[in-house]
Parts: C-alpha cells; structure tokens; sequence
C-alpha cells in the first residue's frame, strides 16, 4: 500500500469521490454538489492506493494559520480494520507537521470517535447534528 498527496480534479480524486459518496454520502441519501467539490480545491488530499486501486482517502482543510480540519476520512467497507485508516491518520499528521500545523481538528460521527481517540484525539464540548447524524468536535495538538 502506498500514501500520496492526490491533485483535486484528478483521476485519482475522482475516484476518492466516488468512495466518499459510496462510504460517506450514499447511506444518507445525499450526494455531492459541484459547488462543494470546486470548495475543495484549495485543500490537501490524501489517497491510499494499492498498485491503481484506491483503499482510503481523507482531506485537510485549512481552518487558521496553526490548525488543519480533517474531513471525508472513507475506508472502503471490505478493508475497514485493517490499518489502512491508521496509516492515513500518521500520513496527515506528518503533512500537516511538515507544512508547519500545530492542530488537527474535525467533526466526528459519534460513530467515529473511539477510532481517532487512538491517536490522542480529545472530544470538546457538546454533541451536534451534522448531515443529519450526531458529531462531536475533537482536536489534537501536533
């Protein structure tokens, strides 16, 4: 397996939209509109790839000059718990580091939180509602 960092409007992002939409999007009934994706232009992208196969994705978003919002982190569903996430968690961390971040944070589904906790992720505050499902804000100092 191998990380990169993927160009927006790329072959290979259009294949991590195609997995956002099936792990992230779909169950909920909602998809992706063109002004969300052009949005995306600016962010940092992160792919997981086996040979042309893509495993994993998730984005960073510039928030302020210390701080990167994690954001569409998709696993495709056969190979979830396998480590693949693990490896884009350390990936994004050392780009964000390398880039000159101090802080992640994102709003996670509360079906997510025991996941990104591994990594020393801290939920504050209160829950929220977010695309229709319960979120919790977590950060991490770099």
């Amino acid at each position: 397996m191998g990380l990169k960092q993927i160009d927006h409007g790329s072959k290979e992002y259009k294949q991590a939209v195609l997995l956002r939409y099936a792990i992230l999007r779909q169950p909920l009934g909602l998809n992706f509109t063109d002004e969300e994706l052009a949005k995306e232009k600016d962010n940092i992208h992160i792919a997981a790839f086996e040979d042309d196969d893509l495993l994993g994705y998730c984005m960073l978003t510039k928030v302020n000059p210390h701080t990167l919002q994690l954001r569409q982190m998709a696993v495709k569903n056969n190979l979830q718990r396998k480590g693949i996430g693990a490896s884009i968690m350390t990936f994004a961390e050392n780009i964000s580091r390398d880039k000159g971040y101090h802080a992640i944070m994102m709003h996670a589904r509360d079906t997510a939180i025991g996941f990104y906790e591994k990594f020393g992720y801290k939920v504050k505050g209160e829950p929220f509602i977010e695309i229709n499902l319960p979120h919790h804000l977590m950060e991490k100092r770099l």
